[in-house]
């Protein structure tokens, strides 16, 4: 399955530790109705048997609007759930291993933090990538920033769908104009918000911004 890009403007990639006031499944919905494109359920703690319940209650939710859901690194769920993508880190399953096991139906997402990592996953199989850090992040401390110029050496090296990740916030998101970037993939800055809807729809007019 080929990547469209405009599915990847506004990326929502889930973070339990946010959860609270609503349950992970309200936040969802919330940022759908707000406008993300696209939603990638991460989980981290969960045992596979309730992490697939959650990504079929997910994916079902995804589905009513018309959203592509990613599952990030479990294989096993992304398949069993009928999910559209499955995303990996360069430390996770390697793309083409990934490909033998889901099919040619399935999007790849790889996270890549230099154009050789770039043009190795595409040349593997990923119909779309994740890079960064954009900015400093709280989200994952072991992340180095990648340098504004790298993030443009991507995005002209490969004919697939690069999205920015890592600190993205309403403040400094119109910094990637300019890149090549067709989208952003935003965890805190979602979820973490007490409107999430209010906050989607504000971060997806800045973002068609910055892929002008």
């Amino acid at each position: 399955m080929k990547c469209d890009k405009h599915t990847m403007l506004l990326y929502a990639v889930t973070d339990r530790a946010w959860v609270g006031e609503q349950t992970l499944y309200q936040q969802v919905e919330s940022a759908l109705k707000g406008g993300a494109t696209c939603v990638q359920l991460r989980e981290k703690q969960l045992g596979d048997a309730e992490f697939l319940q959650e990504a079929i209650q997910i994916h079902g939710l995804c589905q009513q609007y018309g959203v592509p859901l990613f599952i990030n690194d479990n294989v096993d769920v992304a398949v069993k759930c009928h999910a559209e993508g499955i995303h990996v880190g360069q430390s996770d399953m390697a793309a083409a291993k990934v490909r033998e096991r889901v099919g040619e139906d399935m999007m790849i997402g790889v996270s890549a933090h230099t154009v050789q990592e770039a043009l190795d996953a595409v040349a593997h199989g990923a119909d779309c990538l994740g890079v960064g850090a954009a900015f400093a992040t709280h989200t994952k401390e072991d992340v180095n920033v990648l340098p504004r110029q790298t993030l443009i050496d991507i995005c002209n090296a490969v004919d697939v769908p690069v999205v920015a990740i890592g600190g993205i916030h309403k403040d400094n998101i119109l910094q990637l104009r300019g890149t090549g970037v067709d989208g952003v993939a935003l965890v805190s800055a979602i979820f973490g918000a007490k409107d999430i809807e209010a906050e989607c729809r504000e971060l997806k007019a800045l973002s068609e911004q910055i892929v002008e």
